[in-house]
């Protein structure tokens, strides 16, 4: 089952039950705007808010890393969804935020999640209604989480990938973040990459406009980068939010989904005594 489902996709299955609809901007660094006031001024019709921040671990210090399945299927549950509703993730542009959600979702054993390719963007391209102010929160549902293990990585688990070059890992920062040639946008953090780590911007998977390219056009750019075919890939970035975007290329391009490394170099990159390497 693809993750991605066009606007007309999208268009047909409004009015159907059980649907889902959400929303999950979230800032990555530098961007500067209010997803949830954003949302007031136009969301797409009978969608509702999913807050990354949220639909994370409170007691955790790095940004937005994986809840525990009790509160993941509580905040899940509270928005209406069961087993069985068709969930379908977009978001305001930085198309990130909707491959976390959808990564989430997965995660937690939901197979019926889905990508609004282009996300708000769009929809508004495409002349669709949008909807203004607060939506109305639906009734809750009980919700119990299928915990597909295997798809997340912890720091022990990379710090045994990386001595062992068990798995290929992709970085999805930038090749200057990457290469150590630019500082990290939070502070505090070594520069550079984690030994064997392969570069592979997010946004190299993504036309200008957003959109994913081409499912064998995604295939290509990631053989290209050194993407083995028998060997399920480790995906990373700087804090977890734009790893997922490979998570959903991999998944495109008829690849295992493979892992996310949720603390990334957000956790990496302020381990003492975590190998690091500069340069190429």
């Amino acid at each position: 089952m693809l993750p991605l489902i066009t606007v007309k996709t999208l268009a047909c299955w409004q009015g159907e039950s059980p649907l889902c609809i959400l929303d999950a901007t979230a800032l990555l660094p530098g961007e500067t705007s209010n997803p949830d006031e954003a949302f007031l001024k136009a969301h797409i019709p009978d969608s509702l808010r999913f807050d990354i921040d949220l639909f994370s671990d409170p007691e955790s210090t790095q940004p937005h890393t994986v809840p525990s399945a009790a509160r993941f299927g509580r905040l899940f549950g509270a928005l209406g969804i069961s087993r069985s509703t068709r969930v379908v993730f977009y978001d305001q542009g930085n198309t990130a935020s909707a491959c976390r959600g959808w990564w989430l979702a997965r995660l937690f054993g939901h197979d019926q999640a889905f990508i609004l390719d282009g996300g708000l963007p769009a929809w508004l391209r495409d002349n669709q209604p949008i909807a203004q102010g607060a939506a109305p929160m639906p009734t809750a549902q009980p919700y119990a989480c299928h915990t597909r293990f295997a798809r997340l990585k912890g720091l022990g688990d990379m710090l045994d990938i990386v001595s062992g070059a068990l798995q290929p890992i992709l970085d999805a920062r930038s090749a200057a973040r990457f290469y150590g040639e630019v500082p990290e946008p939070r502070p505090g953090l070594a520069s550079g990459h984690m030994p064997g780590a392969i570069n592979l911007p997010y946004k190299k998977l993504l036309a200008d406009n957003g959109q994913f390219l081409a499912p064998n056009r995604v295939r290509e750019i990631l053989l290209e980068a050194g993407m083995p075919v028998d060997k399920p890939a480790v995906t990373t970035c700087g804090s977890g939010m734009t790893a997922a975007v490979l998570s959903v290329g991999l998944a495109l391009a008829g690849f295992d989904e493979g892992a996310l490394y949720d603390g990334s170099w957000a956790e990496w990159g302020a381990t003492p005594g975590a190998p690091v390497t500069k340069g190429s």
